[in-house]
């Protein structure tokens, strides 16, 4: 590709002309509007686009349930008995893990709570919990709610690390100073591996191996990292993380979601955890018996049945990585963030005073494929403008507009466009 940027449609379209990934937009369905244009659709970091193959995934389900009824848990073309198993090893290279670290069940912020019990086990001098802000509401309930189980006040047990006074997003040794601080006081480091607000990639390793050296566990919400960033959770030894499958991972609205123990503590059946009989050990489990015998692994935190048509919409999309690959993805949306973040300066470099302020991390290294434009009191004005003009992004309070050019789908001749109609604003 070209070394240099220009704010051209003409080198635009040459950048999608040489982009190796381009033929996978058209495995996409891309929304229409009005008038029978498609979209500009940059809100993939809140809902992923519809892969065209998710319509046959899901009838090969619903013919084998109308075929087979309940033999379908053994019979059918994939058997519902060992759905979940389909799912590993694509989610397994997603978040830099060993097959039987991953299990995919359940909703998000259940996996979190699920998660949470397993490995945030208080006492009265070890019972804080550090998360970063802004975090995640869902994520903020969730870590609330487990202290105040436990017997804590959520405004005593919950630690926040802020940026500093006049930044937008975290330092690094910041991050480990707080854990520092905290030390024997600390349970459970419990982050957003992007931050939902920012964009910023948190450096996930950094903040695992401070929390263990002061005898905490580290814990991490992927929900915008998972099918976004580079992950490493078993080589980082995280001990736990937890994402859902609709946003980067375009598995459909209240998509499955995913779980990661590490095997240190999967391994271990000792382990404590809320059972259900689908984490009972497969080999046993139609014996009925009324003592739990966990799984080895992630799996041994499964509660209840498979959720068979939403994991079949995964697999449909899984099976889209697997082919691509995360490092190839990466490659493009570092390319058309640097393009739409050029684009944004030469539009601010064109006025006497700047009018956008890109709070998201400038190194690649530390963002994914988002953008978060920091706006004035005239913001939403701004937004609604942006929408009328067929571009669909995500407004945030107080101010800001995010904006995800994800690689899968998104071509540059859209990010300049968009950057058309931002000028105009």
């Amino acid at each position: 590709m070209p070394k240099k940027f220009q704010n051209t449609l003409s080198f635009a379209r040459q950048l999608d002309k040489e982009d190796p990934l381009k033929s996978y937009r058209k495995r996409f369905h891309i929304p229409l509007q009005k008038n029978g244009k498609p979209f500009i659709y940059f809100c993939g970091n809140s809902l992923g686009l519809q892969p065209k193959t998710v319509r046959k995934y899901i009838e090969q389900e619903l013919l084998d349930w109308e075929k087979l009824g309940v033999e379908g848990h053994f019979d059918g073309k994939n058997p519902w008995y060992y759905y979940h198993h389909f799912l590993e090893k694509s989610s397994a290279k997603l978040v830099g893990a060993k097959k039987n670290e991953v299990v995919i069940m359940n909703s998000l912020t259940v996996n979190l709570h699920l998660m949470m019990i397993s490995f945030y086990r208080p006492t009265p001098q070890r019972y804080k919990i550090l998360i970063e802000s802004p975090a995640f509401p869902s994520d903020q309930y969730a870590v609330a709610s487990q202290a105040q189980i436990n017997g804590f006040d959520p405004k005593d047990a919950i630690i926040e690390v802020k940026p500093r006074e006049g930044e937008e997003t975290l330092r690094t040794e910041d991050i480990l100073a707080k854990i520092e601080e905290l030390g024997n006081e600390l349970a459970l480091v419990m982050f957003g591996g992007v931050n939902y607000y920012t964009g910023q990639f948190f450096e996930l390793d950094k903040i695992t191996e401070a929390a263990h050296k002061v005898g905490a566990l580290a814990g991490f919400d992927l929900a915008h990292a998972t099918g976004n960033v580079l992950l490493k959770l078993h080589d980082w030894q995280a001990d736990f993380a937890v994402w859902c499958s609709y946003k980067y991972l375009n598995s459909g609205p209240g998509g499955t979601s995913g779980a990661f123990v590490h095997e240190k503590h999967g391994n271990n059946l000792a382990t404590p955890r809320l059972a259900g009989w689908w984490g009972n050990d497969e080999k046993t489990r139609f014996e009925m018996q009324s003592e739990f015998i966990p799984q080895k692994g992630a799996g041994g935190w499964q509660l209840s049945n498979a959720q068979i048509l939403p994991m079949a919409v995964h697999l449909a999309s899984l099976e889209i990585f697997e082919e691509v690959g995360i490092r190839k993805l990466r490659k493009k949306a570092d390319q058309l963030t640097a393009f739409m973040e050029f684009i944004i300066n030469d539009l601010n470099a064109k006025k006497e005073t700047p009018s956008f302020q890109i709070i998201t991390p400038k190194d690649p290294k530390k963002r994914g494929c988002q953008l978060s434009i920091l706006t004035d009191e005239t913001g939403k004005h701004l937004f609604k403008k942006l929408t009328e003009a067929g571009i669909i992004a995500d407004w945030r309070e107080p101010n800001v507009i995010r904006i995800a050019p994800v690689p899968l789908y998104n071509k540059f001749e859209e990010v300049w466009r968009f950057g058309k109609i931002l000028g105009q604003g």
